[in-house]
């Protein structure tokens, strides 16, 4: 490790000695567990205080979203299993297409099964990355980097603002001195963790927490979501067919062979089913007044 590297990592909060858990290695297993548990309960409290920049956020990727942009999230390791875990989940649970929102992970995809170190040290690697998934100024990224200085992810974050994406920068350590300028920055700070350095564990929850937010607050501003119920989800599953049918069922009050009959003939799509329950129209109606209310359905409903 050079020196530069080793005075970078020394000043992290991340990096630094817990005084709470000195002597954890000499505590009964349920010692240990309380332990973590007391630690972790600080998470929410600390992602409270970053609502704000959580909140431009959302506004970045719905206004990228809106004009036809991707969302790109771009880590190593942990952080980079994280973006590529947040990604995967939309299509089925928000119908949206694997190519609008993506995780990029430093090593590419063999290293979210098996730890490659190394990789994140590759400043130019993360806008190659990007630049073969064809990222442009209307898409917007999300580096997610637990210290801050993970080469890879500063290298994407450069790259990006380079060619006039907009760009977010989530970690956990203080503000100060940052390689690059992003558009949003989002640091919750969460002391040292329990085992010196092992950022999967308090920084890794936060980050979920606020991959999370940043992902649903998102689907909802671009109504994938009617009420509290996710009303696009892609019925390409048995499982997912009785949600949608149980969706149709709570939200219309009409009975399982009801729901069952609707959503047939809506071609599976379940918008399609409420507003044609709710509004008694047809089909081709139903999909007009969508179409005409950008997807939500309560304004799909509002000529009832």
């Amino acid at each position: 490790m050079s020196s530069e590297v080793f005075q970078e990592i020394e000043v992290l909060v991340t990096e630094s000695l817990n005084p709470k858990t000195a002597n954890i290695d000499s505590k009964s297993t349920r010692k240990i567990l309380e332990m973590i548990n007391q630690e972790d309960q600080k998470v929410a409290k600390r992602v409270k205080k970053v609502i704000p920049q959580i909140a431009k956020g959302v506004e970045l990727i719905v206004s990228s979203l809106k004009r036809g942009g991707r969302l790109f999230y771009i880590g190593a390791g942990t952080s980079g299993r994280l973006g590529v875990l947040d990604a995967a989940e939309c299509p089925p649970t928000f119908g949206t297409t694997p190519k609008t929102i993506q995780g990029v992970i430093a090593g590419g995809y063999k290293t979210l099964v098996k730890s490659k170190e190394g990789v994140e040290d590759d400043f130019y690697a993360g806008g190659v990355d990007l630049q073969k998934r064809g990222l442009n100024k209307d898409d917007v990224i999300v580096g997610i980097a637990a210290s801050k200085r993970t080469p890879y992810v500063l290298g994407a974050l450069k790259y990006a603002k380079k060619i006039g994406a907009k760009t977010i920068f989530l970690f956990c350590n203080p503000q100060s001195q940052l390689k690059v300028k992003p558009d949003v920055v989002i640091s919750p700070v969460l002391g040292p963790e329990v085992i010196s350095g092992s950022t999967r564990m308090k920084a890794g929850t936060a980050q979920k927490l606020i991959l999370n937010m940043l992902s649903t607050c998102t689907m909802i501003k671009m109504g994938k979501v009617y009420k509290n119920l996710m009303v696009d989800l892609q019925v390409r599953s048995k499982k997912l067919e009785e949600r949608s049918k149980r969706i149709i069922m709570i939200l219309t009050g009409i009975d399982y062979k009801d729901a069952e009959f609707y959503l047939e003939k809506a071609g599976g799509k379940v918008k399609t089913a409420l507003v044609m329950i709710l509004a008694q129209v047809n089909k081709k109606e139903a999909e007009r007044r969508l179409k005409e209310s950008k997807g939500f359905v309560r304004e799909a409903l509002r000529d009832r």
